[in-house]
């Protein structure tokens, strides 16, 4: 766990990091470069978790020597069944991270919610929903790797 004040807006105590696979991590079911080796890094302080219907068949193989914890969610409901997920791990301890749509509400509801737009673009309603909107995974996660920049972006 880690906490981050940010002046004007309170203390944020994170101890869950929640993400999106495809669009956010990885891309035609591939993953990005940089992001296992920030993985390995936040896992030291936070929980990571990648909740996906796994469009590719590819997840747990791009995983598998990767720190964290993945869950295949049904394809009906996605967007109910990350909000049901992050509920149960508490909504004030996780930050999340995703492009799509069926992310809005996980983004919202979070203690944090960082929308990343890469290839696949990202939904008006999920960067609607999130408190940052980056050009990319590795900005999204480098934000909790110094956290300065998250007081720096959110302060009143």
């Amino acid at each position: 766990m880690f906490e981050i004040k940010i002046p004007g807006h309170g203390i944020l105590n994170l101890s869950h990091l929640i993400l999106d696979y495809n669009g956010t991590i990885a891309c035609d079911g591939y993953l990005l470069q940089g992001v296992k080796e920030r993985f390995a890094d936040l896992s030291t302080s936070l929980d990571v978790h990648v909740l996906t219907a796994d469009t590719f068949g590819s997840v747990r193989k791009a995983l598998s020597d990767v720190s964290c914890h993945v869950e295949i969610i049904p394809i009906e409901d996605q967007t109910q069944a990350k909000l049901d997920y992050v509920q149960l791990l508490g909504l004030e301890n996780c930050v999340c991270m995703g492009n799509g749509r069926n992310d809005r509400l996980m983004l919202k509801n979070a203690a944090l919610g960082v929308a990343v737009v890469q290839a696949e673009g990202g939904a008006a309603d999920a960067i609607l929903a999130a408190d940052i909107v980056v050009g990319n995974i590795l900005d999204a996660l480098d934000l909790l790797r110094h956290p300065l920049r998250l007081t720096a972006t959110l302060r009143s």
